[in-house]
Formats: C-alpha cells, structure tokens, sequence
C-alpha cells in the first residue's frame, strides 16, 4: 500500500508533519511521567490554535524548554526565562510561557508527595486506554466526563492551560481512548498496542 492509498482521519490529511504525527505518535499509549507532561504542556500551548501550528514548533519548544524537564524548567534563570517572551520560534504568549513553568512547579509538587504524574493521569481512565469505534469525525466528542474529572483535578494542583477540551485532545493523544476511526490504517496498530498497555500495566 502506497503512503497516497492509507486511509487516514480526515483532521491530518494534506500536510507531510501532520500526516507523520498521525501516523507514528498520535493515538499510541504514552506511560513515561515526563513526555506526558511535556504533551499536556503543548496542548496547553494549542489553545485557540491549531495542533499543526504547535506541530511545526516542536523542535523548538522542546528546546527551549529543556526537554520538558521539570527539574530544568525552575531553574531557568530569568533572562533565559525572559527572552522566552519574544522568540519566533514559539507561540509569543507569555500568559502560555508562564504556564509551562507554572506546571512544571506544580508536577514537582505533586512528585514531592509522592504522586506519580503518569498515575495521576491514567487513574482518570481507570488505568486502561478506551477503545472507541467512531466512523466519522463528527461523532467525536470535544470532552468527555473522564477529560472534566482530569481538568478539574489539574486546576486544583495549580496546572494551568488545562481545561476539559485541551484535556480530552491530550488524552486522545498520549493513548488514554483510540479515536482513530475505525477504517483509519493507524486505528488497529493502536488498537493492539493499547491492548498491550492494558495488559502490562498494573493498577497499584
């Protein structure tokens, strides 16, 4: 099969990146504390955007944000914090820069008593990834009750930018549902890895 003859959702189709991102990250169970951390803080970024817009500044976030290293993020001295403020290379909104470390402190909080970031947030699916079986775009919800429990919960540990649709795109992201659409080449390879997730992780 030719990369033109997948099917793929209709939200990626027409650019190169976002066609990749489709096709190898988006929708794959994501466990690792920190790279969960570092998604939900771009999605924060997202808000009233476009996830291609984020997309192509990838590179740079990551970058400049020190990997998304929380430990990193609140030492950054504050001319590095700063300049942060004006740089093409991400979204220039410094209510979204303060954000980022404004969530680091609050994942270090949460880590300091002993909470697991990655817990925290699967808990919010009962620890296993929902598997879904839409067949068009417009059957896919925005939010869910399980994305306004993790917003609400977020925003009491001090997490900002994280509202129930931001939440639900992130879950949709980092595995927490599969809303491939069922004729979609990626929704059984997420399918399958998600049932694997399911079955290797253990709710403590």
């Amino acid at each position: 099969m030719t990369n033109q003859q997948l099917v793929r959702c209709g939200w990626c189709e027409g650019d190169s990146e976002y066609e990749h991102y489709h096709d190898t990250l988006w929708g794959m169970p994501v466990k690792d504390p920190q790279d969960l951390f570092a998604k939900l803080c771009l999605d924060g970024q997202q808000a009233g955007l476009s996830w291609l817009t984020i997309l192509r500044k990838w590179d740079a976030y990551h970058a400049l944000f020190h990997n998304f290293n929380p430990d990193a993020l609140v030492r950054m001295p504050d001319y590095e914090r700063e300049a942060l403020y004006t740089n093409p290379a991400i979204i220039r909104s410094q209510a979204k820069i303060d954000a980022i470390f404004t969530n680091a402190r609050a994942y270090l909080k949460l880590r300091d008593r002993g909470q697991d970031f990655s817990e925290f947030l699967w808990k919010f699916v009962d620890f296993e990834p929902t598997i879904n079986a839409y067949q068009a775009l417009s059957e896919v919800p925005t939010e869910t009750t399980a994305s306004r429990q993790m917003a609400k919960a977020l925003k009491k540990e001090g997490f900002k930018f994280v509202g129930p649709t931001i939440c639900y795109a992130f879950m949709e992201a980092v595995g927490m549902v599969n809303d491939h659409l069922i004729d979609c080449h990626r929704y059984e390879p997420c399918k399958t890895a998600m049932e694997t997730f399911r079955l290797s992780t253990k709710r403590k």
